[in-house]
């Protein structure tokens, strides 16, 4: 029996690539959206869903469930971009970010644990970020939220180990998606003292433009499934970008520090 994947955010970029990916390995796929009246398109089912609304979580799993009967693998995939100097990002778009990138992907967990539980098996892949190993400048929310969602899943696999479902996180890099379409960026001020911001953000979007096939991360996703107990985390990008982690793995702070100013300009 194949089986059945939700993928939260599975539209587009990332998402997508995973959901073809799995599809084309005879996997049954559903993908979410707020709004999937625009992927009709789509080579899988896309779901309603906004990860920020517990009743549309609610609505989305109770749909998955009397479609397929089961779940077998939650990809939290849904998230968001945000950039800009910290003290210029309004609270309102930060309480946002921390919404889709962390309390949505928790509530969407909380939402399949108990038919997971009922199945005694299931596998929850968090999709997470580099940025979120290190505090990036001009991206300080991004690696916060994303960070706070690879350490909460550590907590949760010993929480839910009893019950034959596995936790795990995947890490991406910079990869070629519409990423930035759909990010909040703090405006670039003529007479902000951030005078820094405006060549960073072309850099990070100089990055994302020249990154690798998203395909990548999904062979990823499916050498998890296929393992039978699959590590806590996974990183999957370009050398040097895995390589970062080790380094503030391995160096005081202080240099670590220096080459991200280095790397940035600043």
């Amino acid at each position: 029996m194949s089986k059945v994947v939700l993928i939260t955010g599975g539209s587009s970029g990332i998402g997508k690539s995973i959901g073809e990916f799995l599809l084309a390995k005879n996997y049954k796929v559903l993908g979410t959206s707020r709004n999937p009246d625009k992927y009709k398109n789509s080579k899988f089912p896309i779901l309603a869903l906004d990860v920020t609304n517990r009743t549309s979580i609610k609505e989305c799993i109770d749909v998955t469930l009397k479609k397929e009967g089961r779940i077998d693998v939650l990809i939290n995939n849904a998230g968001a971009g945000i950039t800009g100097p910290i003290e210029e990002t309004p609270d309102k778009e930060i309480k946002k970010n921390f919404e889709t990138n962390f309390f949505g992907p928790i509530a969407v967990i909380k939402a399949v644990l108990p038919q997971m539980r009922n199945q005694s098996s299931g596998l929850i892949i968090n999709v997470t970020s580099i940025a979120g190993y290190m505090g990036l400048p001009y991206r300080g929310i991004y690696s916060a939220s994303k960070g706070a969602l690879e350490i909460i899943t550590e907590s949760f696999r010993m929480e839910i180990k009893d019950f034959n479902i596995h936790m795990t996180n995947v890490a991406p890099g910079d990869f070629a998606t519409n990423i930035a379409a759909g990010r909040f960026h703090a405006p670039v001020k003529n007479d902000s003292p951030y005078s820094k911001y405006g060549a960073v953000l072309n850099t990070i979007d100089e990055d994302v433009d020249n990154a690798a096939d998203p395909i990548e991360v999904a062979k990823v996703v499916h050498k998890i499934i296929v393992t039978k107990n699959p590590k806590i985390h996974h990183k999957v990008g370009a050398f040097m970008q895995k390589f970062s982690i080790v380094l503030k793995r391995i160096l005081p702070d202080k240099i670590y520090e220096k080459l991200l100013i280095n790397h940035y300009k600043l």
